[in-house]
């Protein structure tokens, strides 16, 4: 191992209190081993022990030698403060020029505008001789100003005074025309007296004329002196300065003497040669290699993790016996970072840097660190952190839906492959079907994931009946999960199926984790977990992970079979609310289509309802909100609109009704605090009448009725629309149509036509192109409408209804009018007996006779002109009585002393269904018969 020379002794201290510096031939490094005291080291202890000891003089003259730190220092200083004087003196001769030329330019313009200001400056200037009046005061003025000349002229620039008299009568020199205009002129000349600065003012009359001019100049050599006085002090400061830098130097020299414990270069040198030694006592490997491959140092901890030779220095790191790749990599001079080699049973992090990047000697540096015991606790932080992300994953995609087989499929999904190659979910049939389970019922697998397919397990959807000894049987009866670290020699599992786990061991599939599915007391299955791929078996702590994982979904699987159990409810009561089958009537060819929403059951509705007078009733309505509530008020609806229809209301007049209805409704709901308001709900409800084609139509809050005319045209029928039912406050109105025959009536709902990415307007629009592209049959306009709009996920129910219209032909109606004159009975039971022989009904004609005489006798007598009487033949004969009377037929039973009563008694025992159904001109009493 290589040592570096040159250590140097602890610092002993004498009984005197002086200090030496101890350096036996041996001494002791900071790692307790031998170094060697240095040869021929300069300044070395003298024989008596003590160190040699200098003089003030010699030790300054050391402090500053040319080669000692404090020169250097002192040379900068020295270098500094000339500068610095250099740049105060430009300074000052600069400040000094533009204070002279300043100052000069305000007393020559002063002077010159107080002498133009003088009193009797004007008088002279207009005077005979304005050089005798004004050269004495200009002179006066100019010496007691110190100014250098004071020169008044005309405004022509010719001169009354100056100096030097014989000036006096020249043109003067300089810049005139601002002045003549009426400024002032400041400006610098050379002038005869040498550098100067004059200024030229005007003198002008009251009334702003100028009469004269007046320059007033100094040259600058007279004005200042401020360098002259300023230098000298200057100069004695930079002295001063350089004193100080120069005693400055003296005392940190001594300072840095006095610090090092008078160390010169030499001992320097030897101390950080001996700071250079405690590489060798760091807890980190360090190597120096050559540029030629040589290792040229390595210190104790890199001997230690490397196992190196004791001549390891100097060799090639190629033949120190390093494994290949830590070998090349110390000798290839490459960049690297915290890589990880293994050196025997040790994990070393290696960093690798070459030591000629910024012009150093060729060659490299590596580190060494021993990362086994981190990389063994990185390793279990690693474990712990999957398993967390594990677990979230769990959380976030188990249990996005509430049904049953898709929870199911998210865990296996989350399962494999990052806990498990192979994962099942085997859940009781009950609980598929949202019941609670029966642990005698079979199993049935409904999910499982796989690293890749073929893998001999039970497949998807079989059913499964375990034996006793199977983990997963174990572990339904006891509630816990179950470990077969070794399927191998598991030979309870093998006793399930002997061909198939012989086929699953020959795959590959040699470990097992069964968990029960709890939810509370509940077992709803079992979920298998199998692993392939890495060659060692689950352990006790992937157990624990399995059973939090198979706990965190079991919730979501339970609230799913708790929402498939109420949904089928609710399903079930909605289609036992809406009609089973359309009854029997010729007025329309119907069909429906209804689709529940895949978020629940909703409350839609539609129904078809035969009428008096072989008319049709048509009713789609749909309440809002989902569930047993919706459905629950659905039949309610359904049920109060087959009792209004009974009445042969108005479409208008039946939506009233049906609207204080739902007020009722809500208002018990909320007295009794519990349910929800049926506000919001709405209803479209139409009459077709066979006879005169003509529909009526009234809606409350409902999307518009669609017509398909026979030649493919398609309108949205212009019905004015009401409000939702249980609002109030606004009455309904009724609109008529007439429509051909062959013409086709869409109702829906608006589940159809909206959704949330959707408005309601597009969803028209799309409902009219399908309309105008459907077939001819109302099936087939279903198809087609449900084709184009259905969308994948129906977020509400859907009910369409689709209704084509027939005509009752002229030959099957027979209508005449009859006086009111109890005599026209007669006459009204030859015609029937005519027409039912025509109509080949003979068999009715006595039952018939006797029923219209009955209703015209009561028309005659309580009724009002005019009176008419009116057959249908459909699917029974309808005997029809119209008059304009008000009063209504009432059914009672006469006493026998009574001479009266007893018509409406008879009707009613003659005919299958009577009743009164009421016009805005009138009434309209009808009666039923069979045909035979």
């Amino acid at each position: 191992m290589v040592r570096l020379l040159g250590r140097v002794g602890a610092e002993a201290t004498r009984p005197d209190g002086r200090r030496t510096s101890r350096a036996p031939d041996r001494t002791e490094d900071t790692c307790g081993q031998r170094t060697r005291a240095p040869v021929g080291a300069p300044d070395g202890p003298r024989a008596d022990g003590k160190r040699p000891r200098r003089g003030k003089p010699a030790r300054l003259r050391s402090a500053l030698g040319g080669r000692s730190l404090a020169a250097q220092v002192f040379v900068l200083n020295v270098v500094i403060v000339v500068l610095l004087i250099a740049a105060a003196v430009v300074a000052l001769v600069l400040q000094v020029r533009h204070d002279t030329t300043a100052e000069a330019r305000s007393r020559s313009l002063a002077v010159a505008e107080t002498y133009a200001h003088s009193p009797g400056i004007r008088a002279a200037l207009r005077s005979a001789h304005p050089t005798a009046l004004l050269q004495p005061s200009a002179e006066a003025a100019r010496k007691a100003a110190k100014v250098d000349f004071i020169v008044v002229m005309n405004t022509d620039g010719i001169r009354y005074t100056h100096p030097n008299p014989n000036r006096i009568g020249g043109q003067f020199v300089g810049t005139l025309k601002p002045a003549q205009a009426g400024g002032t002129v400041v400006e610098e000349v050379d002038g005869t007296l040498g550098r100067l600065v004059q200024a030229v003012v005007p003198v002008k009359a009251p009334t702003g004329k100028v009469e004269g001019l007046v320059s007033a100049g100094i040259t600058t050599k007279h004005v200042g002196g401020a360098a002259e006085r300023e230098l000298p002090l200057m100069l004695g400061a930079a002295a001063g300065g350089l004193a100080l830098a120069t005693g400055g130097t003296a005392l940190v020299s001594r300072r840095l003497l006095r610090q090092t414990h008078g160390l010169g270069p030499h001992e320097m040198t030897k101390m950080y040669e001996h700071h250079d030694a405690v590489l060798h006592c760091v807890r980190e490997g360090v190597l120096i290699v050559g540029g030629d491959g040589d290792l040229l140092l390595a210190n104790d901890e890199a001997h230690r993790l490397l196992d190196l030779p004791a001549d390891a220095e100097g060799r090639d790191v190629r033949d120190l016996g390093l494994d290949p790749g830590t070998a090349e990599l110390l000798a290839s001079g490459r960049v690297a970072t915290d890589e990880v080699f293994l050196v025997g049973d040790r994990l070393l992090a290696l960093n690798h840097r070459p030591t000629d990047l910024a012009g150093g000697p060729p060659g490299s540096v590596a580190t060494l660190r021993d990362t086994t015991e981190l990389r063994a606790l990185s390793g279990r932080a690693e474990a712990a952190r999957e398993r967390l992300d594990l677990l979230y994953a769990a959380g976030v995609g188990v249990g996005t839906s509430l049904d049953v087989t898709r929870t199911a499929q998210e865990l296996t999904a989350v399962a494999v492959p990052r806990f498990a190659d192979f994962a099942s979910v085997d859940l009781f049939d009950a609980v598929i079907g949202g019941d609670e389970p029966d642990p005698g019922d079979t199993l049935h697998r409904i999910a499982s994931g796989a690293i890749h397919g073929g893998a001999p397990l039970y497949p998807l959807g079989t059913q499964i009946r375990f034996v006793s000894s199977a983990p997963q049987a174990r572990s339904l009866a006891t509630g816990r999960a179950v470990l077969e670290p070794w399927l191998d020699r598991a030979e309870g599992w093998r006793a399930q199926d002997r061909e198939r786990t012989e086929q699953v061991v020959e795959y590959g599939i040699h470990s097992l984790i069964t968990v029960p599915v709890r939810a509370g007391s509940l077992v709803l299955g079992v979920v298998s977990f199998w692993r392939s791929q890495r060659p060692e078996p689950f352990n006790e702590d992937e157990v624990t992970l399995a059973e939090e994982l198979v706990a965190r979904a079991a919730v979501s699987i339970d609230n799913a079979r708790r929402y498939t159990r109420e949904h089928s409810t609710a399903e079930a009561l909605q289609r036992s609310l809406l009609p089973r089958s359309l009854p029997e009537q010729d007025a329309l060819e119907v069909a429906y289509r209804y689709l529940p929403a895949q978020a629940g059951v909703g409350g839609d509705w539609f129904d078809v309802l035969p009428l008096s007078g072989a008319r049709v009733a048509l009713v789609v309505g749909d309440v809002v909100g989902h569930g047993l509530h919706a459905a629950a008020t659905m039949g309610r609806l359904r049920t109060a609109v087959h009792n209004f229809a009974a009445l042969d209301l108005a479409p208008a007049e039946l939506l009233a009704l049906l609207d204080e209805l739902v007020n009722r409704i809500d208002q018990d709901e909320s007295a009794e605090g519990a349910g929800a308001p049926v506000t919001g709900a709405t209803c479209l409800y139409a009459i077709y009448d066979p006879v005169s084609r003509r529909c009526s139509l009234a809606r409350a809050g409902h999307p518009p009725p669609a017509v398909i005319r026979p030649d493919g045209r398609v309108d949205f029928v212009d019905v004015p629309v009401g409000p939702p039912l249980g609002i109030g406050g606004l009455p309904f109105e009724t609109a008529e149509v007439e429509l051909a025959e062959g013409s086709r009536l869409v109702l829906y709902t608006d589940g159809l036509v909206e959704d949330r990415e959707r408005d309601i307007d597009a969803g028209l629009e799309l409902l009219r192109t399908a309309l105008g592209r459907a077939g001819d049959s109302p099936e087939a306009t279903c198809r087609a409408v449900l084709h184009e709009l259905l969308p994948d996920r129906p977020g509400d129910d859907i009910a369409l209804l689709v209704a084509r219209t027939r005509v009752l032909d002229a030959d099957r109606v027979a209508e005449w009018e009859v006086p009111m004159d109890p005599a026209a009975v007669q006459d009204v039971r030859a015609r029937v007996t005519r027409q039912l022989a025509e109509w080949d009904l003979a068999e009715l004609t006595f039952t018939s006779e006797l029923i219209l005489s009955e209703l015209v006798t009561n028309g005659i007598r309580y009724g009002g002109a005019p009176l008419r009487v009116r057959l249908l033949r459909d699917r029974t004969l309808i005997c029809e009585v119209f008059d304009t009377g008000s009063t209504s037929p009432h059914l009672r039973h006469a006493a026998s002393t009574d001479e009266g009563g007893r018509g409406l008694f008879l009707v009613a025992q003659l005919a299958e269904r009577w009743g009164t159904r009421y016009t805005p001109d009138g009434k309209f009493i009808w009666a039923e018969q069979a045909l035979p």
